[in-house]
């Protein structure tokens, strides 16, 4: 396995820890040049939303997403890394983010109420998941009517990233980004 595969990989769910430390100590350094606030911000979250940052390594968007949704929301951290969890409870103690909860993710089902969110992200992850169709209806599942996925296509060209989510025939793509689709879940 090459250095591109293990921090970057394809198809491999969870990476290494070695992977997700090198990872988490990127983003320090590069949160202190390029706030990841901004890219946050352009994704309409509202007061009182219910948002899951699914796959949300480290925790570097839950500050932003708490204060976005106020007090009257809620932001689910959901990751299938123990070490992820553990990095988002202590930002949690850290901060005081009283409506922050991080909670494991085990074999793709996120341990949520169906149709709870109003907003799920999924950033620099989706190129790293090895059974896209199984990932993309658990997150149709968490999602309410009317909710809008953001899906970063990550290290995957946008290619890929459409042609997973027509494959899937749960969501359909509702705006595109530089970088990320903007999805609404179809339900039956």
């Amino acid at each position: 396995m090459g250095l591109k595969e293990l921090f970057c990989g394809t198809g491999m769910d969870r990476m290494p820890d070695v992977a997700f430390r090198g990872m988490s100590f990127f983003f320090v350094i590069s949160d202190l040049f390029f706030s990841p606030d901004k890219k946050l911000d352009r994704f309409g979250i509202r007061k009182g939303d219910t948002v899951i940052d699914y796959g949300c390594g480290p925790g570097r968007y839950v500050a932003r997403a708490a204060s976005l949704v106020g007090p009257g929301g809620v932001v689910y951290a959901a990751d299938l890394h123990e070490l992820a969890v553990k990095s988002v409870d202590r930002k949690i103690a850290r901060l005081g983010l009283a409506n922050v909860k991080a909670c494991l993710i085990r074999d793709y089902s996120c341990p949520l109420e169906n149709g709870i969110a109003d907003v799920i992200y999924a950033l620099d992850m989706f190129h790293m998941v090895s059974s896209p169709d199984v990932f993309l209806a658990e997150l149709n599942r968490l999602m309410k009517k009317g909710g809008r996925l953001i899906l970063e296509d990550g290290h995957q060209p946008r290619a890929s990233t459409l042609c997973k989510v027509t494959q899937s025939g749960l969501w359909d793509v509702a705006g595109e980004a530089p970088g990320w689709l903007v999805c609404s879940p179809r339900k039956n």
